[in-house]
Order: structure tokens, then sequence, then C-alpha cells
């Protein structure tokens, strides 16, 4: 598909509806365990009248309407309302709190914002007040709405009303407002996801977000016919390149989980065939075969050896372009027939073409778990700058210490300092309100990323870090912590990890296991607990992590080897500040909170005193008083 400078996501849209009509499915939802299928057609519908009714409400071009919500149809519908109607889409995550929800509606100036439900309209409703430029609040689900009486409340049935009302005054007014837009025209306002200060809203434009798509269907084509499960936040830009930038333009159909705790269920009953997901999807996915593993019978795991065996030994070869003998695919095709086949299926991964992660570093032992299972799965490297995507690996050269070569028309090279550069069509516009910020990023026609890394020998980009994050080990090396972390994730035990070290002596982790698969192996030890508090501190489940560490070490330089660990009494969490909401680690913020912690780390002492308060989401506070057991790997 050409992409001009005229073309906008709206007459996209546009063309696909006259292309597909009543007879493609556009999206799927599953509802009360029975999958609803959505034509073309009905898109069409629900979007013209929902842009018609905030047409009539008094939106104009360029103003903003912000989404919270989960995945499900309503959302793509109210985002695609708003541009048709020349607006500018703003997401924010669901799991969003009080604070951050008031912030970005308040700094992007959003004049409606659409939110799921109750509690997204409560969240909405505590910030109203405070936020001159917002006017109205729409919602989609009636559960628990039927008191709320604020006349700047609406449902989305009654926006349509008012659209199909506004129709029979300009019936023209729907087309005409498509028509005025332009290819660099404002289409999204996306916050990045503030590791270490405030997020910052990225201008994108229509034509920054369909040539991304573009492109990245240049180097893995999608089809018509194929199937795309939507389970990560719109909020993210990884899932508006999906489903907007590739999926507008290929027309593949959407599918809408009936919750998020069905979301590995409903892939495996829908078979996707191309699927992208942030590595934390794909860890999730490698516990769960982990964990039957430890549950099979004797026969069973011996199998799942063989096969598993023999899938990392072709995958090797594969890796290193070497052609695979007769023998070793004829092992092969005994363990896909016999394991593989029936792991894939179980994993919903049967029919994948392409599986993709990005938005964080994935380690090389879980990239080579899902190839010696047979699946494609490759790295990409981008950010919301560029519209999602500006580095991805190609079918037959993939390298799991790279992030690949860059996608059609696009260029990256290299500082003197070592960050990464891209110049795209799809590098951004700017940073909204932050004129000193986009100055920084955007110099002489280049985006400095704020990552470091260099290109290989093949031409492969390896991103090594944030460079704010990077560590100087004892030795004067550069080190990144992400690597570690993510080997150690490979255990089944441990959910999340904190690698500590820089310019330091030595390194130290703190580790947040994981409660389910632990819990049940401390049951089937037969320890007693109560609590995710005290399991951590056991001295059997110590000694279990212990071990992890012990394997996640193997093959390191001795002093970028893990030498003290602590094992926290709870997890990290986004409403805690621990995380942002894409799940990264926000590491000034955790290294500040924790400071007791890692000065016993560095101590000769063996315990650490923790007497503290908890926050929950619903206001509940907890409060913990324990001791943290400091624990010595590789020598007692």
């Amino acid at each position: 598909m050409e992409i001009t400078k005229d073309l906008t996501i709206p007459k996209l849209f546009l063309k696909q509806v006259n292309t597909f009509g009543k007879d493609k499915v556009a999206m799927r939802e599953k509802e009360y365990g029975i999958w609803r299928p959505i034509t073309w057609n009905d898109y069409y519908e629900n979007v013209k009248y929902l842009a018609l009714g905030l047409i009539s409400l008094g939106l104009e071009k360029g103003d903003k309407v912000a989404m919270i919500g989960t995945n499900r149809p309503e959302g793509l519908w109210a985002e695609m309302a708003a541009l048709c109607a020349g607006g500018v889409g703003v997401w924010l995550f669901q799991d969003s709190l009080n604070e951050e929800v008031k912030y970005i509606i308040e700094h992007s100036d959003t004049k409606f914002i659409f939110g799921e439900g109750q509690e997204e309209v409560d969240k909405a409703l505590a910030i109203y007040d405070q936020c001159p430029s917002l006017k109205k609040i729409i919602w989609d689900d009636p559960k628990g709405m039927r008191n709320y009486k604020q006349d700047f409340l609406l449902s989305m049935d009654k926006l349509k009303e008012l659209g199909r009302e506004y129709e029979k005054k300009d019936p023209n007014i729907f087309d005409e407002r498509i028509k005025s837009g332009h290819g660099d025209d404002v289409v999204l306002l996306f916050y990045t996801s503030g590791t270490t200060s405030l997020p910052k809203g990225a201008l994108l434009s229509h034509n920054n977000m369909l040539t991304m798509g573009k492109h990245l269907m240049t180097v893995d084509p999608c089809y018509e016919s194929d199937d795309y499960v939507s389970f990560l936040p719109f909020a993210w830009i990884g899932e508006q390149m999906m489903s907007i930038s590739c999926g507008l333009q290929v027309g593949f159909t959407i599918n809408f989980p009936e919750g998020q705790d069905t979301i590995l269920e409903n892939i495996r009953e829908i078979g996707p065939h191309v699927m992208f997901s942030a590595p934390r999807m794909y860890e999730q996915m490698t516990r769960s075969v982990q964990v039957k593993y430890l549950d099979a019978t004797w026969i069973k795991r011996k199998m799942y050896e063989f096969s598993q065996y023999v899938g990392y030994k072709v995958a090797n070869m594969k890796f290193d372009k070497e052609p695979v003998p007769f023998l070793w695919r004829f092992f092969q095709f005994i363990a896909y027939y016999t394991v593989q086949k029936k792991l894939k299926d179980h994993l919903g991964l049967s029919n994948i073409r392409s599986a993709y992660t990005g938005g964080a570093a994935m380690g090389p032992d879980h990239f080579r778990f899902f190839h010696a299972m047979g699946v494609n799965l490759k790295q990409i490297y981008g950010q919301t700058e560029v519209a999602g995507i500006s580095v991805v690996h190609r079918n037959g050269d993939i390298k799991f210490d790279t992030v690949g070569l860059p996608i059609p028309d696009t260029e990256i090279k290299i500082s003197e300092e070592g960050e990464i550069l891209t110049r795209s069509p799809s590098v951004f516009l700017g940073y909204h309100k932050n004129p000193e910020a986009t100055a920084k990023a955007l110099r002489d026609g280049w985006l400095y990323s704020g990552d470091k890394g260099f290109i290989d020998d093949d031409g492969h980009l390896v991103v090594f870090d944030r460079s704010k994050d990077v560590f100087t080990l004892k030795d004067g090396k550069p080190f990144s912590p992400q690597y570690l972390e993510t080997r150690l994730k490979f255990s089944p035990y441990i959910q999340d990890s904190w690698v500590i070290g820089d310019k330091r002596d030595y390194i130290t982790a703190v580790i947040c296991i994981d409660y389910s698969v632990v819990g049940k192996w401390a049951d089937e030890n037969k320890l007693n607990y109560t609590s995710y508090q005290e399991l951590s501190q056991k001295p059997e489940v110590l000694a279990l992590v212990r071990k992890q560490i012990e394997t996640a070490n193997k093959d390191l330089p001795d002093v970028a080897k893990i030498r003290k660990f602590a094992n926290l009494y709870k997890t990290f969490e986004a409403d805690d500040d621990e995380l942002t909401r894409t799940n990264k680690l926000r590491r000034p913020f955790v290294e500040e909170r924790y400071s007791d912690i890692i000065k016993a780390l560095y101590s000769d002492s063996d315990l650490v005193n923790i007497d503290t308060t908890i926050k929950y989401e619903d206001g509940r506070e907890q409060h913990i008083k324990t001791d943290l057991h400091i624990m010595t790997v590789g020598k007692e």
C-alpha cells in the first residue's frame, strides 16, 4: 500500500470499510463464553455515530479525546471516532491511579474522556473539578452506573443517539471531517512510561503511524485472513502498532479476550497468526510449561527432555546458519509430533507465523526456549517516539543477543557516546508542551534514544541498556543489569528481579519469588506458611532461590556474578510506583525506597529489619514488620 502525505488513518478506515463491508469480520469479543463477531460495517456504524456525537458536543479539530479501559471493541470505536472527528487520541492505562489520570488529562488539555465503566468513571469524577478543559465523561458499561446523575456524564448509546440526530442537520459533516485531514496532522498524543520522571507526551502524526506499519509489514507480511489477539493495553504504543498501524492496513481480524485472567485461554481458542507482547507474557508462558514439567510423570518428563534437547540442538544450528543434518531433522520430526505440537497447541501458538517481543530486553534463555519449540520469536526495538518500531529480526537471521536490522526507510547509527540514533519517516513530531525535551531528543534530523548500543559485524543492532541504567563493574567495564535480570526470570520460581552493583565491589540482587509456583513447591515439600512474606524468608526457599542464582551466574565473569541476595517480602507493583505501567523497573525510586536493603547487601549484616506500610489501589493499608535474610551465593 502506498502511504502518501495526504493519507490519514480515518481515510484508510473508510477505504477498508468499503473493501470489506458486511462480509468480513473486523473484530471479535468474547462475552459470557461466546465469541461475538463484529463486521466492518458494524465497526463503521459505531464509529460514525460516536464521531458525530462528539462533533455535536463541540469537538473541534485538534481537540484531545482520552480513553481508559480494558481492550474491547468500544475502546477502539471511541479512538477511531475521535480521529474521524478530527480529534487527537490520548490513551491511559486502566490501572492508572487518580494522580496519574489527573496529570495526563490536565497536561493534554483533554476535552472528552471515554471510561469503560464505573471504576474508570470514578477516576474521571475524582479529577473532574481539577481539569477545567474536561467537558464530558462518556461510559459504555452500565453496570453500577444507575445512580450516577451528573449532567456531564453520558453513555455511549446516548452519544450515538446525539450523532444520529446531528446527521439530520448536517449529513455531510462526517465525510468532510475525514477529507480535511492530512498525513502530517497529529493523530495520537502518547505518554511515555516515565521510568525516572513524569511521563512525556509524544506527538505522533498519521504519517508516522502508517509508514511504520507499512515498513513492518514489508518485512513480515500479514494477511486479511489472519487473526490477532489484542491484550496489551492500548495505552502502550506496541498495541497501537499492531491494531492500528498494521491491522488497519492489512485488515486482519482483531480478537478481544473476555478478561485479563483469560488471556492465555483465549489465545489458545483463537490460535493467532501473529502475536506481539512484552517479555512478561512469554516469561509467563515459559513458567507455565516449566511448572507442568515439574508436575509431570517420569515418562512425560523424559519425553519433554528429549524434545527440548533436540529442539535446542536444531535451533542452535539455525542460529549459526548451519545446515541441519538428516538425522537431526528426523529427531526433530519425532520431537515435534510427540511433544512440541501439543505444547504449541496448549500455548495457542500452533498457527503463529511471527511472534514479537519488545518494550524490554528478553534473555537468551527465553529466546532459545521458544525457538527450540519451533516458534518464530523475534526481538524488536523501538519506542513511542518512532511510533512503535525501528528494528526487527529477519526470518533466518535471528541472533538472540541482538534486536535485528532496521526496517525499510529507517537509518540507525551510534553516536560517539554510544547512544542509538534513529532517522525515519516514523520519528515523532516532538513532546507536547516540552520544547526543551524535544530539542534534546530531536537534533539534526535524528532521534536521540537515550539507549546505549552498538552495531555488530552482521549489521545487527545490539541494545545494551538505557544509558542511565548501564553499570560500571569493579573492573571498569560496562554491564547491563537487564541481562542478568532476564536470566534470573527464566527460573519458574522467580517472578521479578532487581540487580544492583554500579561502581560497587560486587553484584547483588533483590528477588521477588513467584508466589503460586513457590507456594506449590512448598506444599509438595510440606512447608507451612501463611503469607508471601513468610514464604519468601523460609530457609528452604532461600536455598531454592540461591540455586536459581547460581544457574544464572554460570558462564559470567566473576566480577559480573551475583554474590549476595535478599528475597523481598512482596512483589514489585506499579501501584507502589516501583514499576511503570509497562512493567519497567523504576530504578531510582526502588533504590531510594529500599536503601536499607542495599546497605545490608553491602555490609557484613545477615539480616535487615523492615518496618513499612503497603498501600493498595483501593485505599487499604497493611503494616509490615519483618526481617529479611541476606544470603551469600557461591560460598558460605
